[in-house]
Order: structure tokens, then C-alpha cells, then sequence
């Protein structure tokens, strides 16, 4: 019996948020970074576009690997989304392990900042003001194991300066939110265009890492940055200043130059930004700095594409 496969996008409605998102990003462009990766010669294998976009699902509908290969395999939209036809096989869940090693940080590095520049271009993004915050990416809940083996080698405290002899992810620290909100893992430092909320620069660093330190690596090069009372100290300071932008961080209130109607105003410019950080999972994927940085950009990444699609943003590659 022979039947004629209908085309996969006549089954998926005109309105899906697929479709917007393919409409606002073209994914052959945005790869392009990812092309030196792949061979010419040899047994063919799946695009390159069509990998990332998978993984792009991935951080957009919360899956793991292998959740991953059955959305694929039963959802019509997410393989429309990826590019596949209707009755083509799709990946399996160890495609994307091998997937994300090979594109590795430093190319989705440029990934990210090829989008920054056409967000730049279309006028969607600028350096205007900037927010600046950051927040716990938690790389496991407790630690009595580890601390267990600390006290047999007769070391009563575990703490940062000899976790790392008896923690799986050698990189990860302890890192403190207040005096009381600890946790074991990174931390996920964020610059946002105040103008529609995008993400514009992304940094993990180990836990333990001040956001007043971890400023460096966000900071814009011009405009005002918009930061809580962790942003005032000397170092973050000194930094803004080197970077050429003007400080609009909240001062502490025992500071000779605290303005309380001034701090008030910008704590209700924050306000409607500080939501950017409970859109993404505080639990750390993979061990390793470099990967928990890798989760960060495709946070990052799939984060915008949904703001791109909420605020109806035209196509970045036209």
C-alpha cells in the first residue's frame, strides 16, 4: 500500500509559537558560527540547524535528553520547529550529548553574540540602561557524603577552601544570597536591555564569586547600569567607571551619599525585571564551569526568543 506523506507544516496551526519564533529567527544564519564543525565528506548526518534547534526545544519545553527524543518522535510542531518531515527519523537522546560537546561554550559564545548584533542592528536591544543582577544555580541540595568523607581524613568543616577534594564537580563552591540562603554550585550573572528585557551578556562563575566581582564579565561599555545594593561596593564601582557607564546602583543605608527618593525610583525600575531569573531553573545540569556556562547561554538564548515572540519583534536575518 502506498500513501502520499503530507507535508508537516499543513498540521501545525498558523499560529503556534513555533512558527512566530521561525518567522523572527532564521536558524541556518544563526548557525553559521556552527558550520566549521561539520565535514563535507562522509556519511551524511542531521543539519547542524536542525541539531541546535533541538536544542533550543529543549530549554523551552524543560526536557531531558531523552524527553528530547520522544518530543521528537511524537510532536508534529517540534519536528516542523526542527526542520524534519513528517515520517523522517529523528535523533536519539545520545545525539545531543555529542551535539553539545562538539559546538562546546566558546562557540555558543558566538552564537549568542551573532544574535546580539542583529538584535543591535534592528534597534531591539541597546546601552541605554542596563539592568544587572545575579542568582544561585544549585549544584546539588547537600552534601553529608562529602562531608562524611571530610571528617574521616579528619577535617571537621567543609567549606570552600577543601571542597574540592571530596565534591564530583571540582569547580563548584559554596556561595551565600543575604546571611542565611546558602547553597553548593555557581552563579548566574545577567546584564538586561532595560528596553524590552533581553539578555545581553550571560556569566557563571563559581558560587562564591560577589556579584560586585562578577560584574566585569556583564558590564556594557557605556549608558547607566542599574544594579541592587551589591552593586555599590568600591570594585563594582571602579568597574563601571573603567567601562565608561554611569552607576545606578541602590546604595546601602548607612552611605553618606544615600538618596532614599532617588534608591526608591530605582528600585521600581528594577522591579519589572527582577522576574527574569524566575524563568529559569536553578538547578545546575552538568558539572563543570564551562558546561554550567553552557547552560546559561541556552538559557539566556531560549529566554529571548520567547521575549522576541511576545513583543512581536520582526525577522533579525531579512
Amino acid at each position: 500500500m502506498s500513501f502520499i506523506e503530507p507535508q508537516v507544516d499543513l498540521l501545525v496551526r498558523q499560529g503556534h509559537p513555533y512558527r512566530k519564533l521561525l518567522a523572527i529567527i532564521n536558524f541556518s544564519e544563526l548557525c553559521k558560527p556552527l558550520h566549521s564543525l561539520y565535514k563535507d565528506f562522509g556519511r551524511p548526518g542531521y543539519h547542524v540547524e536542525s541539531g541546535f534547534a533541538a536544542l533550543v526545544l529543549q530549554w523551552l519545553e524543560d526536557l531531558s535528553d531523552r524527553e528530547l527524543e520522544r518530543f521528537l518522535q511524537e510532536n508534529t510542531a517540534g519536528k516542523y520547529f526542527c526542520g524534519f518531515s513528517l515520517m523522517e527519523k529523528t535523533p536519539d537522546h545520545s545525539y545531543f550529548s555529542e551535539l553539545r560537546k562538539r559546538i562546546g561554550t566558546a562557540k555558543l559564545a558566538e552564537l549568542f553574540n551573532l544574535l546580539g548584533e542583529k538584535l543591535k542592528e534592528k534597534g531591539i536591544i541597546s546601552n541605554v540602561f542596563t539592568f544587572v543582577d545575579a542568582s544561585q544555580m544549585i549544584s546539588k541540595a547537600a552534601l553529608w557524603e562529602e562531608r562524611d568523607k571530610a571528617i574521616a581524613e579528619g577535617i571537621e568543616k567543609l567549606n570552600n577552601m577543601v571542597v574540592d577534594k571530596f565534591a564530583a564537580d571540582k569547580q563548584a563552591r559554596f556561595g551565600c544570597k543575604g546571611k542565611k540562603n546558602y547553597w553548593f554550585g555557581y552563579k548566574r550573572h545577567l546584564g538586561a536591555c532595560m528596553k524590552h528585557g533581553l539578555i545581553t551578556k550571560v556569566a557563571v562563575t563559581p558560587a562564591n564569586v560577589t556579584d560586585g566581582k562578577g560584574l566585569k564579565h556583564i558590564c556594557p561599555k557605556e549608558g547607566m547600569v542599574i544594579g541592587d545594593k551589591a552593586y555599590c561596593v568600591k570594585e563594582a564601582q571602579r568597574t563601571m567607571k573603567v567601562h565608561g557607564c554611569h552607576s545606578g546602583a541602590i546604595l546601602k543605608n548607612n552611605m553618606k551619599q544615600k538618596d532614599f527618593k532617588k534608591d526608591v525610583f530605582l528600585t521600581r525600575l528594577r522591579m519589572p525585571f527582577e522576574n527574569i531569573f524566575s524563568k529559569m531553573d536553578k538547578k545546575v545540569r552538568y558539572r563543570g564551569q564551562a558546561k554550567a556556562q553552557f547552560q546559561g547561554f541556552m538559557q539566556a538564548l531560549t529566554f529571548n526568543f520567547k521575549r522576541l515572540i511576545a513583543i512581536n519583534a520582526p525577522p533579525l536575518f531579512a
